[in-house]
């Protein structure tokens, strides 16, 4: 049987904060996924995909500083 990495407490606290933060949580679990993803499965034709949607996020972004 698989010992429970946390205890009864630290689940519920984990569980409450996840609640409260929903976006943040969100957010991370995108940012995971999509890291994820280039590691290991992208191909060579996804990868100069993400570049281009990269190169014009970035651009996005200076623009609105």
């Amino acid at each position: 049987m698989a010992k429970n990495e946390y205890t009864e407490a630290r689940a519920r606290a984990n569980k409450k904060w996840d609640e409260k933060h929903k976006e943040r949580t969100r957010y991370l679990g995108a940012r995971s996924s999509a890291r994820s993803f280039i590691r290991t499965k992208a191909t060579l034709d996804d990868l100069q995909e993400l570049r281009e949607l990269i190169n014009q996020r970035e651009a996005a972004l200076n623009e609105q500083q």
